[in-house]
């Protein structure tokens, strides 16, 4: 790519954030319910697996503590605010030791909140901790299947 076609470009990406098409960029931008230092309190509760889900992505589950007890017992409710994220590793890294490529994350609402996504907000966040997507109608599509034990629980979908 040119030097005046790269410049081009980034000139179109910076209108496109300033009319708010693009998520995750310009002062609009809604903010990462993931912590940048998630790793201090952050417990992983299942080990590195692919998702056929994700893109074929390896996937790590990690929780907050708040989220930990619901997420490992599966009987106790997940109390509002209680986090659950993805961190999503390349297809061929089968251990999760190289770069992460993204996060999808699971924030808890108050029962009745948001039927439609499954009372949980949900948020697909760069490296950069820059929220990409938000409540993208296939993460509520994909875990409403996810609901009774033993296979998944309130949304979750895997077992710890």
């Amino acid at each position: 790519m040119t030097v005046a076609a790269r410049a081009r470009l980034l000139g179109l990406v910076a209108g496109l954030c300033a009319c708010g098409v693009v998520i995750g960029c310009g002062d609009d931008a809604p903010p990462s319910i993931l912590p940048v230092d998630y790793r201090a309190t952050y417990t992983e509760v299942r080990n590195c697996r692919q998702s056929g889900d994700h893109d074929l992505h390896m996937v790590r589950v990690l929780a907050d503590p708040a989220a930990i007890a619901a997420y490992s017992d599966r009987t106790t409710a997940f109390p509002e605010g209680a986090t659950v994220m993805k961190e999503e590793y390349e297809f061929g890294d089968s251990d999760c030791t190289g770069p992460i490529e993204q996060f999808t994350v699971m924030q808890k609402l108050l029962f009745g909140a948001d039927p439609a996504n499954l009372d949980w907000h949900w948020q697909r966040i760069d490296t950069g901790f820059n929220v990409v997507a938000e409540n993208d109608p296939r993460c509520a599509a994909c875990h409403v299947r996810c609901g009774v034990p033993p296979d998944g629980y309130d949304g979750t979908c895997t077992l710890p």
